[in-house]
């Protein structure tokens, strides 16, 4: 059975309430969600399911450490959607080979949503980087969000290696900090 936005939400407020069982029931019900999508993009690629196995383990360990972030008056599927797909490119940029054939728009079919979820995330994404210094918003568009390694991205920038990622870590700081101040809204 397929948990919907409104019970795994519950379920999350619930866990962030110190509900133990409930917060269970959630990693329990995303562990399958993750599943079911991790090994449809990999099998696309003629990945191992092993290697689905442990990209489940990995978001379920960021959703897990990022749960603080979640603001419980936004939907939830978005939220954990992010964190999938993120995992996902990253697995992919460090796995290298299989990389180009994976197109970035099919990294976000975590859970059908309507279209305006996507729409307003996307337009909230854009306010908040548009509050960044330009070489931010790039470094951050090309590593985070666009999939390239540091080294492409700082080929693109024209800046150092160290300097995209301190670009990276200082914007992403920053859109968090306006996340949790209403900013990004």
């Amino acid at each position: 059975m397929i948990a919907s936005e409104g019970e795994l939400r519950r379920l999350m407020k619930a866990g962030l309430d110190g509900n133990a069982a409930a917060y269970r029931a959630l990693l329990d019900r995303l562990s399958g969600h993750l599943r079911a999508y991790y090994r449809g993009k990999l099998a696309r690629i003629g990945r191992s399911q092993s290697e689905a196995e442990d990209l489940v383990q990995d978001a379920l360990m960021a959703i897990h450490t990022r749960r603080h972030t979640y603001d419980v008056d936004q939907p939830f599927t978005p939220w954990v959607q992010a964190i999938a797909r993120y995992k996902l490119i990253d697995h992919l940029r460090h796995t290298r080979p299989a990389m180009a054939s994976v197109p970035i728009e099919d990294a976000g079919d975590f859970e059908a949503q309507d279209d305006h979820v996507g729409t307003e995330s996307a337009y909230d994404l854009d306010r908040l980087m548009a509050r960044l210094p330009e070489k931010m918003r790039r470094a951050i568009r090309y590593v985070k969000l666009d999939g390239l390694s540091v080294a492409e991205a700082a080929s693109r920038c024209g800046m150092s290696e160290s300097a995209i990622k301190v670009s990276v870590h200082r914007g992403l700081k920053a859109m968090a900090a306006g996340i949790s101040q209403g900013k990004g809204r």
